[in-house]
Parts: structure tokens; C-alpha cells; sequence
């Protein structure tokens, strides 16, 4: 599930003594959420130091990862950090990150094929519906959870629906389900 944007090339992040980071495309300071942003969508940057010019985008990937780690995001367990640790220095250490790339590579195919797999066996039947609700709630779920989103934690309190508004919607739709479960009958 190869996400690609449409560009020329790398954007260039200029990435100053004062650790600012600046994008050159929109001519803007940007930071570190931004450019993890741009890696979930595909978007291809190249972070270099604004006085050395050198090409520091490895560290700065690797601060993104040490941040969403320190968030509670923790997707890299314990004993993988360990044994990647140990791999430093071994005589092996040349062939990991080209192993480490082919095995993400590979695990995004299946990720995309077990997708499709399951769009798939849901389509054109009554639970096609209900997973697509399930999803777009889980969805507005996580959406609720994230930064500055209204009922996120710090956020602005959104105008609430009334107890019986709320009820009256749940009804609406557990009628419509059973409507169509006792069509499958």
C-alpha cells in the first residue's frame, strides 16, 4: 500500500542551528509533526543542515520515531530494540537495513492485500454497510482522540446532542439493521 504524491523530487528541509526546520516548497517553518505527516502520505524529503548542507535525514526520521515512541505509540517492542542494538558492530550490520526494508516493503503488500481481501468478502452484502459504519465510527473515534480535535483533551467542548436526540438516533438505527437482518431471514 505504497502511498505516492505527485512531485519532481524531494522536498528539501533546511534544519538551522536554532532547530528550526524550514520547507523550502512552501517557503515556511514547519516541524517535526509536520514531517511526519508528509511521510504517512508518501511525500519524499531530503533534511539537510542549513550551514554544513550535509544530509541529516536519517537522525531527524530517527528523533520522529524517539518522539511517537515517548508519546505512548509504542510500535518497536523490546527485545526488536535489543537485538537491533546488538546487531551494531556485528559482522552482519551491512545486510539489516536492506533487510529491514524488504521485510516493511513486504509486510505493506500483504497489509494491502489482506485489505483488499477483506473489502472484498464484505461486498454486496449486508455487512458491507455495517463495516463501513463500524469504520467511519471508529474513525470519528480516533479523530475525537487526536490534538486540538473537538472533545480531545485540552479542546474546545463541542455543542453536545440531547440524551433523548442521541437515543432517538441509536433506535433509528438499530431499526434500519434489523430491517435488513430480517431481509437476509
Amino acid at each position: 500500500m505504497k502511498k505516492t504524491a505527485n512531485t519532481d523530487g524531494p522536498v528539501i528541509i533546511k534544519k538551522y542551528a536554532n532547530r528550526r526546520l524550514y520547507n523550502t516548497e512552501t517557503s515556511s517553518y514547519i516541524t517535526l509533526d509536520h514531517l511526519a505527516a508528509m511521510t504517512r502520505e508518501g511525500r519524499d524529503f531530503k533534511v539537510i543542515d542549513a550551514k554544513t548542507e550535509e544530509d541529516i535525514t536519517h537522525n531527524v526520521l530517527t528523533q520522529i520515531i524517539m518522539e511517537e515512541e515517548a508519546r505512548g505509540q509504542t510500535l518497536l517492542p523490546v527485545n526488536f530494540l535489543r537485538q537491533l542494538i546488538a546487531l551494531y558492530g556485528d559482522s552482519m550490520q551491512a545486510v539489516v537495513p536492506g533487510y529491514l526494508e524488504a521485510s516493511m516493503e513486504s509486510f505493506r503488500r500483504n497489509q494491502a492485500q489482506f485489505k483488499s481481501a477483506v473489502e472484498g468478502a464484505f461486498a454486496n452484502s449486508p455487512f458491507a454497510e455495517i463495516a463501513k459504519r463500524n469504520m467511519a465510527m471508529f474513525e470519528a473515534a480516533a479523530e475525537a482522540f487526536k490534538p486540538g480535535a473537538p472533545g480531545a483533551p485540552g479542546a474546545p467542548a463541542a455543542p453536545e446532542k440531547s440524551k433523548d436526540e442521541e437515543i432517538a438516533a441509536l433506535k433509528a438505527q438499530l431499526a434500519s439493521l434489523q430491517d435488513k437482518i430480517d431481509k437476509l431471514g
